[in-house]
């Protein structure tokens, strides 16, 4: 189980890094008057990362099924923004 929250320790700080650089995007292109991310898109990647930084301390704090259940809920937050927001 520490594979899977340490993989999924990575993939929550992705996810906030990347929730950071898009509300940056958003700020500096209104700022600026360039075209950036619409509000539904930060408002995918806010609530995203949110969702996994939860899911990861819920994880870090327990032990066996518990621990990997809330490694599973960042794998699959991270996959549904992705595909989302980024694929499709």
């Amino acid at each position: 189980m520490r594979l899977a929250r340490g993989v999924s320790g990575m993939v929550a700080a992705g996810t906030v890094v990347l929730a950071l650089v898009v509300v940056a995007t958003a700020i500096i292109g209104a700022q600026r008057g360039f075209p950036g991310p619409g509000g539904e898109s930060v408002t995918w990647h806010v609530t995203s990362a949110a969702i996994v930084l939860a899911a990861q301390v819920y994880s870090d704090r327990h032990k066996g099924l518990a621990a990997f259940s809330g490694s599973l809920v960042v794998f699959l937050t991270a996959g549904a923004l992705l595909w989302t927001q980024w694929w499709s």
